[in-house]
């Protein structure tokens, strides 16, 4: 933490995590099975990478996040959109008022009848979204999914904030200090089918059952599905529902943001401790009056940006998605495509009454 104070804001942007989790697979559900891949991918070899070819101008590309009013994701869009503008594309953000498993495949069918260029999406359900995903790959669109990963083979590339398995054993660190590892904690998570929260929560359980956590019990996962309203309800559910609580942990910025204005407003205020993901600027009040002392986050900015500039090598042929491929990433220098197209943006960073005032998202 001290050395990251060091630096100035504008490096320390910069570098800020990726996370996913994204983010980070969904499990299959009904609205999964009634989407089930319909199309093939052609199987014919892609074509060789040419990472010198030049970004094409007049690129159609288009977000579509896990919900339209959600705002770490409008954060993470408006940047992608702006982005494009650098490399002279066209770039637009569509996209559901609910984060149901099936709300986004209306509006993939729409993007590919427009002939877009690339769909860049946070799948709600890693299944749900796969058919009409492939149905765009073969029509010769290229998908990225960012922040939530849809399934592997229904992709080209996954923008992933940081590791998924260091934001969830970070998050199980953090919280550990805050309580001095010892009492009972919940998750209050996004959606039950959402890729990263998944993922994480996964990595978060297998950290607790290491030694130094023997005195750390999990009573409970409790789902917002990304709602403010109904994530400020579970919240005063847990906190009713188990006494002895001593911390939540929220991992998506929606939950995080609502336990933050419930507990500010209550006793609990002070005695349980909340961490997770969330975005400076929501988070800005709750450190200031203590109801929250620590919590992370990548850029959520750098991650559009690095999406979109990432869709656009795509379309253009400077890569093709391999393993150990370069994306030339505009400002943010190159990244190299990892295992399964994954694309890591950086680590989690924390954010902290010391330091949250020089950062603005």
């Amino acid at each position: 933490m001290t050395s990251s104070r060091r630096l100035a804001p504008a490096a320390a942007l910069a570098g800020l995590l990726c996370l996913g989790l994204a983010a980070c697979g969904g499990g299959t559900t009904k609205d999964s099975a009634s989407a089930a891949p319909s199309a093939a991918v052609s199987s014919a070899a892609p074509a060789a990478a040419d990472p010198n070819a030049p970004i094409k101008e007049g690129l159609k590309i288009a977000f579509l996040p896990k919900a339209i009013n959600n705002p770490y994701e409008t954060i993470v869009d408006k940047a992608g959109i702006e982005a494009a503008a650098e490399y002279k594309g066209e770039a637009k953000e569509v996209g559901p008022s609910d984060a149901s498993a099936s709300s986004q495949v209306s509006y993939i069918n729409t993007l590919t009848q427009q002939g877009q260029d690339a769909i860049l999406i946070a799948a709600n359900d890693a299944n749900a979204v796969c058919g009409p995903l492939k149905q765009a790959m073969a029509k010769g669109i290229k998908v990225v999914s960012y922040d939530s990963d849809a399934a592997k083979d229904c992709r080209d590339l996954f923008i992933n904030q940081a590791s998924s398995e260091e934001v969830g054993r970070s998050q199980v660190k953090l919280m550990s200090e805050l309580v001095g590892g010892k009492g009972e904690i919940a998750i209050l998570s996004a959606t039950a089918n959402a890729t990263n929260q998944n993922t994480w929560i996964e990595f978060m359980k297998d950290e607790l059952t290491k030694p130094e956590y023997k005195d750390l019990k999990l009573v409970k996962v409790a789902y917002g599905d990304d709602d403010d309203q109904k994530s400020f309800q579970e919240t005063q559910g847990l906190l009713q529902a188990y006494p002895g609580l001593k911390g939540i942990i929220s991992p998506t910025t929606v939950g995080i943001s609502a336990a933050a204005r419930y507990i500010s407003g209550t006793d609990y205020k002070g005695e349980v401790a909340l961490t997770g993901l969330g975005t400076p600027n929501q988070m800005r009040q709750f450190v200031k009056d203590g109801t929250v002392e620590k919590f992370a986050l990548w850029n959520p900015k750098d991650l559009g940006y690095l999406a979109s500039y990432a869709a656009a090598a795509l379309v253009s042929g400077q890569i093709t998605g391999a393993e150990g491929e370069t994306l030339k990433a505009g400002k943010l220098g190159e990244r190299t495509i990892g295992k399964d197209g994954e694309i890591i943006l950086g680590p989690p960073f924390t954010f902290d009454k010391d330091n949250i005032d020089e950062f603005d998202f």
